[in-house]
C-alpha cells in the first residue's frame, strides 16, 4: 500500500505565476523507517518536538546553513527510501480562479495516483493538507463515491485503487513536513525562474537537482512521466501562455527534470 500526502503552493495569483499541487507517494513498507529517520534528523539538529517543520521558516536555534542541511538530509532520505513525487502545475493566467485551480489540480494528482497504483497492481490512501474551502468536504466525498468526472480524454471513472481520502496537517506526522519541504523546493525554483531572479537561480538549480530523483521516469526515454509531472491544461491555445510553459519546461529539463509531456500547439 502507498500513502499519498498532498499539499499546495503558490495559491495567490497576485504574487506567483504558477499554482502547484503535488503529493509524495510513500510506500507503506518504508513508512516506519522514513518517519524514524525524520525523527532522528530533528533530534540531531536539536529541533524542538513541537516545532512545525516546513520549508520556511527555520527553527530559531539553527543557522541558515544548518537549516539548509536539515532540508537536504530530509530530501535525500526520502529519495533513498523509494518515495516518489506527483505534481501538477497550472498558470494563474489560465486558471479561472485559485480555488478552481486547486480543485482541478487535486483531481489531476488523484487521477495520476490512481494510474500509478494500477500500474503496480497496488492500492493507497490519500491524505490532503487541510485548507479553507467550503467545497472540500463534498469534493473528497465525491472522489471516493463517484471518482473523476469532466476530464478531457478520460471518461467518468471510479478511482478504485484509492481506498480512502482523508485530511492531514503539519505536526500530525512527519510526512506533511516532507511534502512541504519538497514542494517548497520546487516552488522556490519555479518562482526564481518565472521572475528571472538572478540572486536565487543558483540555489534554485541546486534544489531541482536534489528533488529530481523523486520524479518517476519513463523506462524507454528516461524522461519524467506525465503522471509524475503534468503541465495543465493538456492543450494550451494562447501562444504567449505556451511560451510561458515551454520556458518552464526547458528550465526544469536543464536541471534533471526533463518532462515527457510536450507543450501542445492545437494547430
Amino acid at each position: 500500500m502507498y500513502l499519498l500526502y498532498c499539499d499546495e503552493t503558490n495559491l495567490n495569483p497576485n504574487e506567483r505565476e504558477f499554482f502547484i499541487y503535488g503529493g509524495i507517494a510513500v510506500p507503506g513498507d518504508v513508512s516506519r523507517s522514513l518517519s524514524d529517520e525524520i525523527e532522528k534528523i530533528r533530534s540531531e539538529f536539536g529541533i524542538s518536538p513541537d516545532f512545525h517543520l516546513k520549508f520556511n521558516p527555520r527553527p530559531s536555534n539553527l543557522s541558515h546553513q544548518q537549516f539548509i542541511d536539515v532540508k537536504q538530509r530530509i530530501i535525500r532520505t526520502t529519495v533513498s527510501l523509494g518515495c516518489q513525487l506527483l505534481v501538477s502545475t497550472i498558470s494563474h493566467s489560465i486558471a479561472t480562479s485559485p480555488e478552481d485551480a486547486r480543485r482541478n489540480e487535486i483531481n489531476r494528482v488523484l487521477y495520476h495516483f490512481h494510474c500509478f497504483l494500477i500500474r503496480l497492481n497496488d492500492h493507497g490512501l490519500v491524505l490532503v493538507d487541510r485548507f479553507s474551502d467550503s467545497q472540500i468536504d463534498s469534493h473528497l466525498r465525491e472522489k471516493f463515491s463517484i471518482g473523476i468526472e469532466g476530464f478531457p480524454y478520460t471518461n467518468p471513472m471510479r478511482l478504485k485503487s484509492i481506498i480512502g481520502f482523508h485530511y492531514s496537517a503539519i505536526g500530525q506526522s512527519h510526512f506533511p513536513s516532507i511534502v512541504d519541504i519538497v514542494l517548497g523546493s520546487l516552488r522556490f525554483a519555479v518562482n526564481a525562474h518565472a521572475r528571472n531572479d538572478e540572486s536565487r537561480l543558483n540555489a534554485a538549480r541546486q534544489l531541482l537537482e536534489l528533488i529530481a530523483p523523486l520524479f518517476m521516469r519513463n523506462e524507454c526515454s528516461n524522461k519524467v512521466d506525465e503522471i509524475s509531472l503534468f503541465f495543465s491544461p493538456k492543450i494550451i491555445r494562447v501562444e504567449r501562455y505556451r511560451k510561458q510553459y515551454q520556458l518552464l519546461k526547458n528550465f526544469l529539463a536543464d536541471h534533471g527534470i526533463d518532462a515527457q509531456q510536450e507543450v501542445i500547439d492545437p494547430e
